[in-house]
């Protein structure tokens, strides 16, 4: 191999996806980003910043997965909030009208 495609070979990055390894050039932006976390089973979280427009549930309330459980308007769209799975509501964080942040709990399932 040549000296400068050594040298150049020396700057890669190497990223796993799958059973794959590539040599990549990973921007700073990626290098400091905020590392994924998982959230805990249950609590549901906004996933976009936007304002509270609809509740269909509440305190105590039996679920079913995929049933509808806010309305959360952002960008002049009405995004569903759906149960991922069936359970009972134990906390209902916001009311209609709050306006909630990215990431903010909104409601804990159990």
């Amino acid at each position: 191999m040549s000296e400068k495609k050594k040298q150049k070979s020396e700057n890669y990055d190497q990223m796993t996806i799958g059973d794959s390894t590539y040599n990549t050039l990973l921007t700073d932006k990626f290098k400091n980003r905020e590392p994924f976390k998982h959230q805990k089973s249950g609590d549901i979280t906004a996933f976009i910043p936007g304002t509270i427009d609809d509740i269909n549930i509440k305190v105590g309330d039996k679920v079913e997965k995929g049933q509808i459980l806010l309305i959360l308007e952002a960008m002049k769209m009405r995004n569903r909030i759906i149960a991922p799975f069936s359970g009972t509501v134990k906390s209902l964080k916001v009311k209609t009208g709050d306006i909630v942040s990215k990431n903010q709990l909104l409601i804990i399932l159990r």
